[in-house]
């Protein structure tokens, strides 16, 4: 009875010293979407994409798997959405299920110059939607959970996520970035691109000429209907965001999927709809907060519990003999209600 005790006791406060090092709600929107180290201006729209200035998308990551003799290797983008998360597409990751292969860097402006507020993080887990679909890309939605929790900056900055649908119109801006080719079968860039685009409705984009069906309603195409301005190879898993200007904010719309080529006219890019997935990445991020634990917390929790064990075992604890004078009291009185009502 007092060993058991004692080691709950232990094991409650030592969840307690977890959760306090837990990352940020993703559903927080207090300090999100902002971009402190550029000013936001309206520009004409943008043909093509061209080098986006330093700190532009402090949200923007680039993943990076580890090959043997050559290093790590950026693969596809990503959007922080807190502290420790970082929101990207399934089919990226489904060659490297194992977050061992993985790095994560933040800050990144030239792939090939990291710079002093240029973060470098491994990651600890990776969740892929269950439900994703590789011949059609429906449910392509992943989470990373970095290793280490980032610490803001105006260069590193999460991104907002919608608690509900928002209304975006053809005077909403809206922008993709990445590190992707410059065209179909092209070289990748070095320096972060940037360019803005026109979300294109689904009845436009599913018409027999277009897509003809092929995007759900988890999808929603983003680019142009003369493919002048697209994403390519390499941009995949990076965000689809839009300026509200009321509230001053950037918000992940979607998420860079998959295209038929790069620019092709009637083939716009399509990306995940982050507004159906809202409940799934708020529970991903919680269950992994909450059960993913690192061996430097595993061994808090251990050593609490080996202390409690000891302790128990070689002293007389007045407060276990008070819990138990306190059961076998309401026992009796139990005992009596009962004989005496029943």
């Amino acid at each position: 009875m007092r060993w058991d005790l004692g080691f709950a006791a232990a094991s409650f406060w030592a969840l307690v010293v977890l959760s306090e090092v837990s990352s940020l709600p993703v559903t927080s929107t207090e300090k999100c979407g902002l971009r402190p180290a550029v000013e936001f201006k309206t520009k004409p729209r943008i043909v093509g994409g061209h080098d986006a200035q330093i700190g532009a998308w402090p949200w923007q990551v680039s993943l990076q798997v580890y090959r043997f003799g050559t290093g790590y290797h950026h693969v596809c983008g990503g959007s922080l959405i807190n502290n420790d998360s970082v929101l990207t597409a399934a089919h990226c990751i489904m060659k490297w299920r194992d977050p061992h292969f993985w790095r994560v860097v933040l800050g990144l402006h030239d792939l090939y110059n990291h710079n002093t507020y240029t973060v470098k993080s491994l990651v600890r887990a990776i969740l892929v939607h269950f439900n994703f679909k590789n011949e059609s890309y429906d449910n392509d939605i992943a989470l990373m959970k970095l290793q280490t929790s980032v610490i803001f900056s105006d260069r590193i900055q999460p991104i907002c996520i919608s608690s509900s649908p928002r209304l975006i119109t053809l005077e909403t801006p809206c922008f993709i970035s990445g590190w992707g080719s410059e065209k179909e079968k092209g070289k990748a860039k070095y320096i972060l691109q940037e360019a803005q685009v026109n979300v294109i409705p689904p009845k436009v984009c599913n018409r027999y000429d277009w897509y003809a069906g092929a995007v759900t309603w988890n999808m929603l195409c983003a680019g142009s209907e003369g493919g002048e301005v697209d994403s390519c190879q390499g941009d995949s898993g990076g965000p689809l965001m839009c300026y509200f200007p009321n509230e001053k904010k950037f918000y992940l719309i979607g998420i860079t999927s998959y295209g038929v080529g790069c620019g092709r006219p009637k083939f716009p890019g399509v990306y995940v709809r982050i507004s159906h997935y809202r409940n799934w990445i708020n529970t991903r991020a919680i269950f992994s907060r909450t059960t993913t634990v690192s061996i430097q917390h595993f061994l808090i929790v251990l050593t609490v519990e080996w202390v409690t064990f000891h302790f128990v075992l070689e002293r007389e604890n007045l407060f276990f003999r008070c819990i138990e004078i306190i059961l076998d009291c309401s026992l009796n009185v139990f005992i009596f209600l009962a004989k005496k009502f029943i």
